[in-house]
């Protein structure tokens, strides 16, 4: 009987076989299979729907919160809406074979650098059934290979979604195992997966704080983080109110529970006497409960005391944390100590103050007078995302089909010999 680890490693390995056929496949090739791919999604609903109510209720009786059962539940609409998301990434051009500089030296040499795929993605995620789908994709497309370890609660769901698009990928002639799920629940697989550097290029996590931690500890795998979103607003003093009001409430409200959105806003002092009171009462009638410094504890009772642990905070929730700043200066250092590199805003009319915000705000995204909440694929126009990365090397901001390649170089010559 083969062990956990035989297991895991055989899932990788043909993987890592598959990848040569992918890499090499067409941009037709690959759009066929998707186009299967998302008929196979479709055309399978009924077992996908049936395996998920499975894990829905394995989860209820478990005593899962209710969150984590809505990210978990699929339905009509929501198979829809993977189809569709497939479908999205036929229309994206295709990034394999890209010509991203050519350099004619001296000496005759043609130097280009090229696009080409990573490999094998190794991609761990939470809850959400539909990151199987979409990462599968998203990989596809860039002519990688993809192993994916999605939640233990989503265990059935994700093999349901799985067959399906292996049986697509076999229909059209790539190799199934291009597609490939890690098939043991317990986390036994992920400490297995992650030492598997020879076979595996890239590791992506997607999901909770302590999920990142421990796969950036133990991996021997390159990581692309996607961290938390600790986002900040500064409000500056020659900010228009009604601007400022209108992007606070949409970068906290609009949807609190992704990485994108707001957590602490900053406002300057000398606006502080009229923005505050102004805020304070938007949020509260948006259901927000706010927890700010003195001054803006002063504006409402109801503000609860800020502590030192919630300026680092990512709620993902009606949530925000609220601080009054003597100047720019003073913004930038807050969120330099306490922010998390994803995407923070400043609402200004002063264009130097912007353009020092944009400067010395080192995050993946850094906005002037725009929410934050539009950090993420669709929304910049690179379509689909497998998430968006923190990290400094490689890939920063929503990973898209660009960011799921590295390059070559290829050099064309006619017998040049070096003296």
């Amino acid at each position: 009987m083969s062990t956990t680890h035989d297991q895991v490693v055989g899932v990788v390995r043909a993987a890592r076989d598959a990848a040569k056929s992918v890499a090499r496949a067409t941009t037709d090739q690959k759009n066929a299979a998707l186009r299967a791919m998302a008929d196979a999604i479709a055309s399978r609903k009924g077992a996908i729907l049936k395996a998920n109510a499975q894990d829905v209720a394995e989860a209820k009786g478990a005593g899962l919160s209710n969150s984590l059962v809505d990210r978990l539940t699929l339905n009509d609409s929501r198979v829809a809406e993977m189809v569709r998301s497939v479908r999205a990434v036929i229309d994206l051009p295709d990034p394999v074979g890209e010509v991203m500089r050519t350099i004619e030296r001296p000496n005759g040499l043609r130097i280009q650098k090229v696009r080409v795929p990573l490999g094998v993605l190794g991609i761990i995620y939470e809850s959400r059934p539909n990151v199987t789908s979409e990462c599968a994709s998203l990989g596809l497309k860039s002519g990688n290979a993809v192993v994916l370890r999605g939640g233990s609660e989503s265990f059935r769901s994700n093999e349901a979604i799985r067959d399906a698009i292996q049986e697509a990928l076999a229909k059209t002639g790539l190799p199934a195992a291009a597609v490939g799920l890690i098939p043991v629940r317990d986390r036994v697989g992920v400490d297995v997966m992650l030492k598997l550097n020879d076979l595996i290029d890239v590791i992506i996590p997607r999901g909770g704080e302590a999920l990142i931690r421990k796969i950036s500890e133990e991996s021997r795998i390159p990581v692309i983080k996607h961290a938390k979103g600790v986002c900040h607003v500064f409000v500056d003093r020659s900010a228009d109110p009604d601007m400022a009001e209108a992007i606070v409430l949409n970068a906290k409200c609009q949807r609190p529970g992704t990485c994108n959105a707001l957590e602490t806003l900053l406002v300057h002092k000398e606006i502080a006497p009229v923005f505050l009171p102004r805020i304070v009462h938007a949020l509260k009638n948006a259901g927000v409960e706010i927890r700010g410094d003195e001054q803006t504890r002063a504006v409402d009772s109801a503000v609860k005391p800020a502590t030192e642990e919630d300026w680092s905070t990512e709620y993902l929730d009606l949530i925000l944390s609220v601080k009054v700043v003597p100047e720019i200066g003073a913004a930038i250092e807050h969120i330099s100590r306490y922010g998390s590199a994803h995407s923070d805003a400043i609402v200004t009319r002063d264009d130097g103050n912007a353009e020092r915000f944009l400067a010395q705000v080192d995050s993946a995204a850094v906005y002037v007078n725009a929410s934050t909440r539009f950090t993420d694929g669709f929304q910049f126009g690179l379509g689909a995302e497998v998430g968006i990365s923190t990290e400094r090397l490689h890939a920063r901001g929503p990973m898209g089909l660009e960011e799921l390649t590295t390059y070559k170089y290829v050099v064309h010559g006619a017998g040049q010999v070096r003296e």
